[in-house]
């Protein structure tokens, strides 16, 4: 099972249990299914009239470093308050981070091409199986419905949104096949299990072992008891890692005098690799084999898996796009007039543009007519060097404008009262120098916990697909999970109107991701289309090309781990790191007070490679900000009303 392949069963038993309204004391509890840490409702707080707060102390100078989904939501928000001296500065010369939507050959917006979604690709609303995605408790729901922007369920592998699915382990010769053969699934009811003996058995140990943590995580989320349940669970294996807990034996019941001990998944060294390589079915689970055992658990029982959705970004049915501002530009610029990339509203980077372009009743003006009013308002091509502490308590920034252009660098400094550090962590070390912070501002447990973070390394090719394919009776699987170098194809329709469909040719993580830097781009086009080929023909029940499909020249690869400004697609931790990692969550309460200085995105989360933390991180730097320069918090908010995170020293 890949992470982020569908696993609906949280969001099945939400919906079944019985709703109650809410009472004053809960209004601000998050209810499952939903992140662990913290409990508590962001959206509800964010769907306010008037937003988060009303600030007080408007000429309160704020920079924010970083204009992916982290920093234009701290700036939307921040601007909903009634702050006016924002400054985001981007070190590209494009907006979204690792929302990365890619229009013919980069952005170069080729009539009738799908979207290629390059970073993430399928979201968690972490709405109830009875409930409409826009309806679930979450900030990706409030911006989507927000926004208005279109979605629909992701194909995954193994999920109903597939025709089938080909599962091609051991040169297929899975259950000691006397012919190579790709076993096929097919999974229309949401309930069939994946063929096969041996698949199965690995299946049955999963579901057993996720059914009896999420019905237990289920019952007591949200209520008096569960921090105390969720600080047993990490008690319990924040030191193991998933390799283990997959061998670990399995238990039969829950035991109320040790909460957090759900066992493991009992699984046989044979059955163990067989995980590793497909998962029960739907794609590897061996990236995240040697991290702490938290994150998949925290992935797959909290809702990060249940119902994701593809994002077609503010359009309408028949992939026609919403009015929307400067949809018709020719071009969008910074405040001093640097060009970066235009809004187009289509796939997952409308969520940036939206943050950035679209206006909202709190103020007259959007949030990027607002920054362009200043010279120092919105600046891309700005790369961050220098934070300076200073006697008077501001923090110094310093930056090289024209950053990508070593003939026309201009080094810039200007001083600020709070500044959000939203980039991945790797690059805080590597390219930023922190001076004059002492211990009470930026202990060194912190900076360690930063700098030690494991970044995952990931690569992404796709390419153009001509429709016949998805359209005709074919016997070549939607999806195509092996334990190849290829691993995880995915084969789907963005939509009727587009002249081609999608194939991810290759979708590959951590040492399997690394495996590919050998090769330059064209040569790793062609050995991914060859190996297909080579998978498909091999297959006795197959026999049947793909390359005749495919626009091997239109493809396009991305490899995170080479991008200049991310150095990795997910931040993740490895077994007996999971405290350092909430720590550097807790830091904005603890110490943003003293330093002026705000961690925020999924950088310094525990969800790593998901958009959610990117917004409850910024939210959380927003609530700070707010606390810090005593603004009016909407709603009855107060900071009792929030609570904090639990770490054991």
């Amino acid at each position: 099972m890949t992470i982020g392949s569908n696993f609906n069963y949280p969001a099945d038993i939400a919906a079944q249990r019985q709703r109650s309204k809410r009472s004053p004391k809960s209004k601000w509890r998050g209810r499952f299914p939903n992140p662990p840490d913290l409990c508590f409702d962001y959206r509800a707080l964010v769907e306010l009239d008037g937003g988060i707060a009303r600030a007080t102390e408007n000429d309160h100078k704020i920079c924010i470093i970083g204009a992916g989904i982290t920093g234009l939501t701290a700036a939307r928000e921040l601007y909903r308050c009634g702050f006016t001296h924002i400054t985001l500065l981007e070190k590209s010369k494009r907006i979204g981070g690792r929302h990365l939507t890619v229009l013919g050959n980069y952005n170069s917006n080729n009539i009738g091409r799908p979207p290629f979604e390059m970073g993430a690709m399928r979201m968690p609303f972490f709405n109830r199986s009875d409930e409409h995605p826009k309806e679930g408790r979450s900030l990706m729901a409030y911006y989507a419905n927000e926004f208005n922007l279109l979605s629909t369920n992701f194909p995954n592998p193994g999920s109903p949104w597939v025709k089938s699915t080909g599962i091609y382990l051991r040169e297929g010769r899975v259950d000691n096949a006397t012919q190579p053969t790709m076993l096929i699934w097919r999974n229309e009811s949401g309930t069939t299990s994946p063929p096969g003996d041996e698949i199965g058995k690995v299946y049955a140990k999963w579901k057993a072992f996720a059914e009896r943590l999420t019905q237990k995580v289920e019952q007591f989320y949200g209520n008096d008891q569960w921090e105390n349940l969720w600080n047993s669970i990490v008690e319990r294996y924040e030191s193991i890692s998933f390799r283990d807990l997959v061998k670990m034996p399995a238990i039969t019941d829950w035991n109320m005098e040790r909460p957090g001990d759900f066992g493991g998944m009992g699984m046989t060294a044979q059955e163990s690799a067989i995980f590793y390589a497909i998962g029960i079915g739907d794609g590897s689970w061996g990236a995240f084999y040697d991290i702490c055992s938290l994150y998949p658990l925290r992935t797959a029982i909290f809702g990060f898996s249940s119902h994701l959705q593809l994002i077609h970004g503010r359009i309408r049915p028949d992939n026609s796009v919403l009015d929307s501002p400067y949809l018709h530009s020719a071009a969008v610029f910074d405040s001093r007039g640097l060009r970066f990339n235009k809004p187009n509203y289509i796939g997952l980077a409308a969520l940036a543009e939206c943050l950035l372009f679209m206006q909202h009743t709190e103020n007259e003006k959007s949030l990027y007519d607002h920054l362009r009013e200043s010279e120092n308002g919105l600046l891309t091509d700005s790369t961050v060097t220098k934070l300076t502490k200073l006697p008077n308590n501001k923090i110094r920034v310093s930056y090289d404008w024209k950053s990508s252009s070593e003939s026309d660098i201009e080094k810039h400094n200007k001083d600020f009262d709070s500044v959000i550090m939203t980039l991945p962590s790797w690059l805080i070390e590597t390219q930023i120098r922190l001076e004059n912070f002492d211990q009470d501002m930026l202990p060194f447990d912190t900076i360690n916990a930063y700098k030690t973070a494991h970044w995952e390394t990931s690569c992404k090719i796709y390419a153009p697909l001509k429709k016949s394919l998805l359209s005709k009776d074919t016997k070549i699987p939607q999806v195509i999970i092996s334990d190849s170098f290829i691993h995880d194809t995915y084969m789907y329709r963005y939509n009727e109107n587009t002249t081609y469909d999608c194939i991810l040719l290759s979708y590959t993580w951590e040492d399997d991701a690394t495996k590919l830097s050998l090769f330059d781009n064209k040569d790793l086009v062609r050995r991914c289309i060859d190996e297909l080929d080579r998978i498909l023909m091999n297959s006795e029940n197959i026999k049947e090309k793909i390359s005749p499909y495919i626009g091997h020249e239109q493809a396009v690869v991305q490899r995170w781990i080479a991008d200049k400004n991310s150095l990795g697609c997910a931040k993740l931790y490895r077994p007996g790191t999971y405290y350092e990692a909430v720590s550097l969550m807790k830091y904005n309460r603890d110490f943003s007070h003293k330093s002026g200085l705000y961690l925020c995105g999924e950088s310094f989360s525990v969800d790593a490679g998901w958009t959610e933390p990117c917004f409850r991180g910024a939210v959380d730097a927003v609530i700070n900000i707010c606390n810090k320069t005593k603004a009016n918090f909407n709603g009855g908010f107060t900071m009792q009303d929030y609570p904090e995170y639990s770490t054991k020293y």
